[in-house]
């Protein structure tokens, strides 16, 4: 395993540890930042709610724009380094604000770098490798970036804990890593100019939406559609009688299940298929969700939540994979800003969806419809071919 992995381009490795770094950077903030908006700001949950949808929204929307810049460019390398330098920049800065619409104005400009850089990074990955390394190469960017998420809190409860630091100097602490982000993508990147083909009038990135392609993201679509926050998790958990403190404890966990999933599920993509991949993860997916039905005592939820992780592990990289595999390489960055925009827009109304059902029906209904969609999802997966 060690030979192979050895063999990865070091673009691969260099934009791994980019990921690490800058949500090792994230992750010590956005934990805290609830209480950072309620306890110090005096904000509330609608405040909360609408920072954290602004962000998240326009993450989406410039995503789709951004992978179809990628496909523009003779190098792409700049676009990635602009939108993780936009981020290093305004993340820390939360420590120094005042009042919660500093704070949602900094959100947004960290999510316009993310929004920035997501689509053409995936595309530099998968310019690195063959096809037939795809799927590890994904995963080794995504086991690193959990892995970011796993450190980051545990890092910012260490420098509270122990150094009796406050809030806002952790916030501040976390451009620390942010600029060794920026710093490993400016050193460890070596890109060569592309060729741009020649582009006539009906070559265009809407090729990227093909009739196989579109199917494939109409399934993911309605996956996402009901694939709300993971924070509905921890509030049933929460419920079950599970400590906030052991909830924290847990997420990291689940961050570590996803970490170690998303490396060997993104190799065995590469093996046995994407298609067999997603269908296993969505699978996990419905039945973890199912459980969260039917189950409401702590031990098993706990043990559903962990297996739940390997959901995401193994679906990341295989779908960012399958999305390269099923379009011609002119047209790599706007296919995966159409899979990257189309599964973060369909985050929110899920959530809110999600939250109505539970609401008016209880906690079993919403995760029993979170089932559903993945079965009804997992369906329409079946017409999409495995290649371009």
């Amino acid at each position: 395993m060690k030979k192979n992995v050895a063999k990865l381009p070091a673009v691969v490795w260099a934009l791994g540890l980019a990921s690490f770094l800058t949500d090792l950077s994230s992750e010590m903030i956005y934990p805290l930042l609830p209480v950072f908006l309620v306890g110090t700001l005096g904000a509330g949950a609608v405040s909360l709610g609408i920072i954290e949808g602004v962000a998240e929204t326009t993450a989406s929307v410039l995503k789709i724009f951004s992978g179809r810049w990628a496909d523009r460019v003779v190098r792409r390398k700049p676009i990635v380094l602009a939108g993780y330098t936009l981020s290093s920049l305004a993340r820390p800065l939360i420590g120094l604000a005042g009042v919660w619409p500093v704070v949602m104005a900094l959100r947004f400009t960290d999510r316009v770098g993310k929004g920035i850089r997501t689509s053409p990074r995936d595309a530099l990955i998968a310019d690195a490798v063959s096809p037939e390394r795809r799927g590890e190469a994904f995963g080794v960017q995504r086991s690193l970036d959990h892995a970011g998420a796993v450190c980051g809190p545990l890092v910012a409860a260490g420098l509270m804990t122990f150094l009796g630091l406050s809030l806002r100097n952790v916030f501040l602490l976390a451009a620390v890593p942010a600029v060794a982000c920026v710093v490993a993508l400016a050193l460890g990147i070596r890109e060569t100019p592309r060729t741009l083909p020649a582009r006539s009038a009906g070559d265009k990135a809407e090729r990227a939406v093909s009739p196989e392609y579109r199917r494939f993201l109409i399934a993911l679509a309605v996956f996402a559609l009901g694939n709300s926050t993971d924070a509905f998790l921890l509030l049933r958990l929460s419920g079950a009688g599970v400590t906030a403190a052991l909830v924290a404890v847990l997420w990291s966990a689940h961050h570590v299940v996803k970490m170690s999933a998303a490396y060997y599920g993104g190799r065995l993509s590469d093996r046995i298929g994407r298609k067999t991949m997603v269908m296993a993860g969505w699978g996990v997916y419905a039945l973890a969700y199912l459980g969260f039905a039917l189950v409401d005592h702590a031990a098993p939820l706990i043990v559903i939540f962990l297996v739940y992780g390997l959901y995401q592990g193994f679906c990341e990289p295989s779908e960012k994979a399958w999305a390269v595999d099923l379009v011609p390489a002119s047209v790599r960055g706007a296919a995966l800003g159409w899979y990257n925009g189309v599964t973060g827009l369909a985050a929110l109304p899920a959530s809110i969806v999600f939250g109505l059902v539970w609401q008016s029906f209880g906690a079993p209904a919403a995760f029993m419809l979170g089932c559903v969609l993945a079965g009804l999802a997992a369906l329409l997966l079946v017409r999409v071919p495995a290649r371009a």
